[in-house]
């Protein structure tokens, strides 16, 4: 009897702990799994900054290149007496941000050993600062700029986005940059377009000059053409008296009155010719007669 009862208590004892058994592991199947860290908690991305700026791509990445190179992260800074974070470099790469697959030209600019940095959430530690520039063309004439910024602890490899103002200071920073290289593009391009005019002006004056010359040149060859011509046309009605002289007749007559003796070589304007006779005048104006063959061409 006391055999039978230690044997139903022990079968008793092993039903229970192949309850309790079953009981445990029905439970660890209803219980759900631990929630492991999804990519975005692992790499949480930032609101970032997208613009598109009408400009040029190559002015663009001149301008892009010169803030990756400027040793600045601006929009951030370590301590409240120097709010200017320095020592900055550019990076051929980033292992937090990966390849770049997307379209256009990315760069890099990173600051390490930053000691809980402004204008990253919860950024407590000492890390690693990165920031992310693409510049991808849309038109010729108008480019698109992202900018992305993080701060990666280095003791417990968490990363921490921007809230912003690091994107749009680094922005800001490239705009300056673009605008004054644009103002002195145009300020180059004004000063090539006055060179252009001035030398434009230059040769109109020349041109003026040498017209001028020319004209000058043209006239005095008239005016001696003329000179020359009035000098024909002198000879051809003017003439001057054989020496020893003669008589000024009133008619073309031999037996007509003479009006005044005329000296050798006066010079006399011809107005009539007739085959035998000259109407004349003399310098004081008086009008006559002579014969042809008392008169002689000017010389």
């Amino acid at each position: 009897m006391s055999n039978r009862f230690v044997s139903a208590v022990k079968s008793i004892a092993r039903l229970a702990c192949l309850f309790s058994a079953g009981i445990v592991f029905l439970s660890l199947l209803a219980t759900p799994a631990l929630a492991l860290p999804s990519p975005k908690e692992k790499n949480p991305e930032g609101p970032g900054f997208v613009t598109e700026i009408t400009a040029p791509e190559s002015d663009v990445l001149q301008a892009v290149q010169a803030v990756v190179r400027d040793h600045i992260v601006h929009g951030t800074y370590q301590f409240e007496h120097e709010k200017t974070l320095t020592g900055a470099a550019e990076a051929a790469s980033s292992s937090y941000y990966g390849k770049w697959e997307g379209e256009g030209k990315v760069f890099y600019k990173v600051r390490t050993e930053v000691i809980a940095p402004r204008h990253f959430k919860e950024s407590g530690d000492i890390g690693t600062i990165t920031v992310r520039y693409i510049v991808q063309t849309l038109i010729p004439q108008r480019t698109r700029l992202r900018i992305d910024a993080v701060f990666i602890q280095t003791a417990r490899r968490s990363a921490h986005a921007s809230d912003g103002t690091v994107e749009s200071s680094e922005y800001k920073a490239i705009q300056e940059v673009l605008q004054a290289s644009q103002l002195q593009a145009q300020e180059a391009e004004e000063a090539r377009a006055k060179r252009e005019q001035e030398e434009a002006a230059r040769q109109l004056q020349q041109r003026n000059r040498a017209e001028a010359a020319a004209g000058l040149e043209a006239a005095q060859s008239s005016v001696q053409d003329l000179e020359k011509r009035v000098r024909g046309l002198r000879h051809q009605l003017e003439a001057r008296i054989k020496d020893p002289g003669a008589p000024l007749k009133s008619a073309p007559f031999q037996s007509a009155a003479s009006l005044q003796p005329l000296t050798a070589y006066t010079e006399v304007v011809l107005l009539i010719v007739t085959p035998y006779w000259y109407g004349i005048e003399t310098p004081n104006g008086q009008r006559g007669w002579v014969r042809r063959d008392q008169v002689e061409p000017l010389p």
